[in-house]
């Protein structure tokens, strides 16, 4: 069931009045479905150095390669995207670095 809502973002790079580079984020929302991560998942993570802590479903023809998501306020980055089907892509997130 799609009951959550997940923004989906873009980061880019533009200029500002003075020529210097700033980060731009375009971002979609779309529906989710929210999942627990599994135990054998979070310890295979973890000897690499990530820690998951969220698991999205959204659609497939929703996701367009995004790095980075926003879930009930918080920033994620994605760290492994799985089509569990031709409907469906599974986006696993650890929580960003700046809101630890």
């Amino acid at each position: 069931m799609y009951n959550d809502e997940v923004e989906l973002i873009t980061p880019s790079l533009s200029e500002d009045l003075l020529g210097n580079q700033i980060e731009t984020n375009e971002s979609v929302t779309v529906l989710c479905k929210k999942k627990s991560i599994s135990q054998s998942e979070f310890y295979n993570a973890a000897v690499n150095g990530m820690k998951p802590s969220i698991s999205l479903v959204v659609h497939t023809y929703e996701y367009s390669g995004q790095v980075k998501l926003s879930f009930d306020g918080i920033e994620y980055n994605v760290i492994r995207a799985y089509e569990e089907s031709f409907e469906e892509i599974e986006l696993v997130c650890e929580r960003a670095m700046s809101n630890e």
